[in-house]
């Protein structure tokens, strides 16, 4: 083992144990977040476990680089991002590789795991995340001198499927635009996020996007998306480079804004302190009350898409923040004066038979 002198230390700003060492001239932390000591010892055991590498490198173990590649991802993206990998983990890759010595690997071995997620009914989103975790892993394997090995030959099974979605239809979407009623402790009542239900069609935001809106983003007929807020209630910067964006608002969604001010204009966010897994709850019983088809807050996104798919490819794609098919397109941050106008217009005339 190379020699350490040190320990690793609590940093209270960032929630984790930290522990600088040295080999050869090159310098490295390691962290953990877990609490307490179990937590000190973890990080004192990255750092000498890459002291040692190059002595011990080739004996070691599928299960043994995953944390470190972990705490990389834990660094470098967001929590939403990293956390469903932990399930995967334990899911998929640990089951099937994690005893596994990474100078053994084949891409026969990874393929394996993606061929189970699909016999096991997973979506095509899932097998491609799981595809994005063993392929990342080996890179950061190759990156810390732990293996040679590169999967070229791994693939997605073709009969993998995205989930099918589902949007709410006409007839919801009217009882939406109509109905402000669903029912407290077995009494009719009035739904104080049915604001937030009906913005959600009409903006096309996604559920988090709504919850991090403050009325200080709201400049007329023009909101601009800088923050979300995730299930944990964590603001983030949203969920891609594309999320940041100008949203044109029709009339619709501005008398919704403009009600839900009567509400909580004298907070800074426009729902307030509101927890999405509360608001899906509301949904579920506003949705069983009215006889509408449930379709998940998410879904209500995708009717937006439905709804305004006749839009230019450019104008829907500034609206929603969507890359896949959209990217060259770029951040609307500053639309072409003018263009903001047409799209109000544009989406008053298509929610008309609705409102």
């Amino acid at each position: 083992m190379g020699r350490r002198t040190n320990t690793a230390v609590w940093s209270d700003k960032y929630g984790r144990w930290q522990i600088n060492v040295q080999k050869d001239g090159k310098r490295r932390s390691f962290y953990s977040f877990k609490p307490g000591r179990t937590g000190q010892r973890e990080a004192n055991k990255k750092a000498d476990d890459w002291l040692d590498k190059g002595v011990s490198s080739r004996r070691k173990t599928v299960a043994d680089v995953w944390p470190e590649y972990l705490e990389q991802r834990q660094i470098t993206t967001s929590e939403s991002n990293w956390k469903p990998m932990e399930s995967r983990w334990r899911t998929w890759i640990a089951p099937n590789l994690g005893r596994k010595k990474l100078e053994a690997l084949t891409d026969q071995d990874l393929q394996h795991v993606l061929d189970l997620a699909c016999a096991a009914g997973r979506s095509k989103k899932t097998l491609q995340n799981l595809y994005a975790d063993l392929t990342g892993l080996l890179k950061f394997a190759r990156k810390s001198g732990y293996t040679a090995y590169n999967p070229e030959d791994l693939a997605i099974p073709a009969s993998a499927r995205y989930k099918g979605k589902r949007i709410l239809q006409p007839d919801g979407l009217s009882i939406l635009m109509r109905s402000d009623e669903t029912v407290l402790r077995g009494k009719p009542v009035h739904d104080s996020f049915i604001h937030y239900y009906r913005l959600a069609v009409l903006t096309g935001m996604r559920p988090g996007e709504l919850l991090g809106l403050e009325w200080g983003d709201i400049d007329g007929a023009v909101l601009r998306l800088y923050r979300a807020r995730n299930v944990r209630g964590a603001i983030t910067e949203g969920k891609n480079q594309n999320a940041l964006r100008t949203v044109a608002l029709s009339s619709l969604a501005i008398q919704e804004l403009e009600a839900q001010r009567a509400l909580t204009g004298g907070a800074r966010r426009v729902f307030a302190d509101a927890s999405e897994s509360t608001i899906r709850h509301r949904w579920q019983t506003y949705c069983d009350h009215n006889g509408i088809p449930y379709c998940s807050l998410y879904e209500l996104r995708h009717t937006f898409v439905s709804i305004a798919q006749n839009l230019p490819e450019g104008q829907l794609k500034a609206l929603v923040g969507h890359s896949r098919s959209m990217d060259t397109y770029g951040i609307y941050a500053h639309p072409v004066q003018g263009q903001t106008e047409q799209i109000s217009t544009a989406l008053d005339q298509l929610f008309s038979p609705y409102g």
